[in-house]
């Protein structure tokens, strides 16, 4: 290791970096040491890549195109299940068109051809739960054609499985009444219907708006009026 040279003058902290306790005049504060300042052009200068990275766009959709078309391209519904589901919408639109050519003859009066449309419906769609309104309607044909007892027993089992739905309940009360002589079941099933849609007391409405047939309408109001 060379030795130093003895005349070298030693580097004294102090001298680099003056303090208070090296002021010559101690009655007088130093001065803070300052460093000198980059002019604003070129602070600005030094900043601009900064800026311009954040700048930068960020892609909206960081799928790739190969992505993208696999994507677009996969189908969570096989070919057997959309033509499964297409036979079952044509077929609940055959039968919905059945159902309500059924009620239209019987709001023209025409119960034989009602008949006729009621029956289609519970032949073919009787796997659709809409087929029950399909059977009130029969029961009513078969009523007033003078089926009376079939018509009951369809009423009575369709009142089961559409529990809560007023019309046949209604309408089992006025037929229970006159043909079956059964006052107190016809009492009970009036009171589910009535609870459920209060119009049952008035003629008219069945009449004007549920289009019953005259014979199940002049069964209703001799129930009504207990004669």
């Amino acid at each position: 290791m060379p030795m130093a040279s003895p005349t070298a003058t030693p580097l004294i902290p102090h001298l680099l970096f003056p303090s208070s306790s090296t002021n010559p005049n101690p009655n007088k504060p130093s001065k803070p040491i300052s460093f000198p300042r980059l002019p604003t052009k070129r602070l600005l200068l030094f900043s601009l890549p900064i800026a311009t990275a954040l700048l930068l766009p960020i892609p909206s959709n960081p799928i790739q195109p190969s992505s993208c078309d696999a994507l677009e391209s996969f189908d969570p519904v096989s070919r057997s299940e959309r033509e499964a589901s297409a036979v079952i919408s044509r077929r609940v639109s055959e039968a919905v068109e059945l159902l309500d050519k059924g009620r239209e003859l019987q709001a023209l009066g025409d119960f034989d051809q009602a008949l006729l449309y009621f029956t289609q419906v519970i032949d073919k769609y009787k796997d659709f739960a809409f087929s029950d309104y399909a059977r009130v309607g029969r029961a009513f044909a078969l009523y007033e054609i003078g089926h009376r007892e079939e018509a009951i027993a369809e009423m009575e089992d369709v009142s089961i499985s559409l529990k809560g739905y007023p019309e046949v309940h209604a309408a089992l009360a006025a037929a229970l009444y006159v043909d079956k002589h059964a006052p107190l079941l016809a009492e009970n099933q009036f009171t589910i219907a009535t609870l459920l849609d209060p119009h049952y007391v008035d003629i008219s409405y069945v009449k004007e708006t549920k289009h019953w047939p005259p014979s199940l309408i002049s069964s209703l109001k001799n129930f009504l009026t207990l004669s």
